[in-house]
């Protein structure tokens, strides 16, 4: 039995799009045709839901290696990059406490009608399958908190299939929470609400904020008993189970080549590494010699552009693991994230960062160190001159990055064209930040809210509490007059379109962590 509790959904649907910024104004290939397999083989027990008009394809099943050893116990694999794994269903009753109404419409072509459906609560908790869905794990490695950490793995992850929608566009289906799989390790595959709470929010808060991200469909919750411990400090807590339908263009990360490479599967890497160029990377021509280095200065280049958007609405990720850095630069897997409040460039939301290694004001080096370790993998696939020219195009990464972060915060002040003083204007403002402790988000949206008259008289009223409180600062008026010549200095801009451009760029709302707290507390009511 399931049920749908719309004043939850609208809660979650406010907080996951509308808010974050106010200025927002069955196709199968014909190889898998030719493949001969059966379905049922796999999955003989499940059913599939024929009601919902979603039908999914198989391309990854025909075109990369699949184990062949069948059952979910843990194993060490070799030879594959996917598993079959069948998802575990959540015990009901069952709540359907979330749907991204954007997700739905525009992503899989669904109408809003299909949430009242039950056969649609099960397809998206993992009950039952999508019509075309063989459900898989995928097996990957990498280097969490600086070391190798071997084979890992979707331990609590199934990816169905994937979706052409009407517009061309391919997206993978993901459940996140629904059972284990031959990579759970010591894991029961489940996840609770709190973190599907919050990974469902903030894929929705990400593309509407305008960050490259995976999206989230939907939240389904259970009363199944999960045990945790979410402080570490050996208190296991009974919680309860939830499951996330979560999408993205591809769910490979740098931790499936890095486990490929350590384990010299090279033929297999080679195999996947073509596959991802040739569906993802689609203007590198694929019998380039030199595809490998082109596709390395890719995610180079996308990944350093990342990182600065993450930086422009102050989010840390949290666990910037090799395993959680997708190979086509979006953010994914969201666990221990934060959206810095006061600014700070030590702000570090994961609790178990003891050291700080994931610290905001550190992602920009990690994502060197995880690029690095992309270029090892990709290592025995490059000639000497082809490994020269990626080390060459490694050390131009701290360039792109300042370049990308330069350009956005320009844009978050609202400068036009290019001044050799920029970014001493704004170094000099996140400094004050810094020391005068001043909110990051609201700073910058009061600053596309004031006039630059209110600026210039020093009129800020205690009701702009972020300008107030930085105006607190010794060296307040002397930036405020930088600032100032800075932006006269444009004699065809206006104050109102400043104020139009800086107000399209700067949120007035981020998913901050009473939010989702507020979030977690109203559907562990439910």
């Amino acid at each position: 039995m399931t049920k749908h509790d719309f004043t939850l959904f609208l809660f979650f649907s406010a907080v996951a799009s509308a808010t974050f910024s106010d200025e927002q104004e069955f196709c199968e290939s014909e190889s898998c045709n030719e493949r001969d397999f059966d379905k049922s083989h796999f999955y003989s027990n499940v059913k599939y839901c024929g009601e919902i008009p979603l039908t999914l394809s198989h391309k990854l099943i025909d075109a990369l290696p699949l184990d062949e050893v069948e059952g979910h116990f843990i194993r060490t694999e070799k030879g594959c990059v996917f598993s079959e794994s069948q998802p575990t269903p959540l015990k009901e009753p069952l709540t359907l406490a979330a749907v991204s109404q954007d997700v739905l419409r525009n992503i899989l072509d669904l109408n809003e009608s299909v949430i009242q459906n039950e056969e649609f609560v099960r397809c998206v908790s993992g009950g039952k399958l999508f019509p075309g869905s063989v459900p898989l794990a995928h097996r990957y490695g990498g280097h969490q908190f600086g070391y190798w950490a071997g084979q890992l793995g979707d331990g609590r992850a199934h990816l169905l299939g994937e979706h052409t929608n009407r517009k061309g566009e391919r997206w993978e289906l993901q459940l996140k929470g629904s059972g284990k799989t031959p990579y759970s390790r010591s894991g029961d595959g489940r996840a609770v609400i709190r973190s599907s709470v919050r990974e469902f929010l903030c894929s929705e808060a990400m593309h509407f904020l305008g960050v490259p991200t995976s999206r989230a469909l939907s939240l389904v919750v259970s009363e199944e008993p999960v045990w945790r411990d979410p402080f570490y400090n050996g208190n296991v807590i009974k919680e309860r189970g939830a499951v996330v339908l979560r999408l993205a263009k591809s769910w490979f990360r740098i931790g499936s080549l890095e486990i490929l490479t350590r384990t010299g599967e090279l033929d297999v890497l080679r195999t996947l590494l073509d596959f991802v160029i040739k569906e993802h990377f689609k203007s590198i021509a694929t019998n380039d010699p030199d595809k490998y280095v082109v596709f390395f200065s890719r995610v180079v280049n996308e990944t350093a552009h990342l990182i600065a958007h993450w930086m422009s609405v102050g989010f840390a990720h949290g666990v910037c693991n090799t395993d959680n850095f997708s190979l086509l630069s979006i953010s994914i897997d969201y666990g221990p994230f934060g959206f810095m409040e006061s600014y700070d460039p030590n702000f570090v939301p994961n609790t178990s960062d003891d050291e700080g290694r994931y610290s905001i004001g550190a992602q920009a080096n990690v994502g060197l160190f995880n690029l690095q370790k992309l270029l090892e993998a990709l290592k025995p696939l490059l000639t000497s001159d082809q490994l020269s020219q990626s080390q060459q195009i490694l050390r131009e990464y701290p360039q792109i990055y300042h370049q990308r972060f330069h350009e956005l915060f320009k844009a978050k002040l609202g400068f036009l064209g290019n001044e050799e003083k920029d970014s001493y204007v704004i170094a000099f403002l996140l400094k004050l930040m810094e020391d005068t402790g001043a909110d990051f988000t609201m700073t910058f949206r009061q600053l596309s809210e004031v006039t630059l008259s209110q600026l210039q008289k020093g009129s800020i009223a205690p009701s702009v509490w972020a300008l107030s409180d930085l105006s607190s600062h010794e060296y307040f008026r002397d930036w405020v007059q930088l600032y100032l010549q800075r932006l006269l200095s444009v004699k065809s801009d206006s104050d109102a379109a400043r104020q139009h451009r800086m107000q399209g760029i700067n949120p007035r709302y981020v998913l901050r962590n009473w939010m989702a707290e507020s979030a977690i507390r109203k559907a562990e009511k439910k």
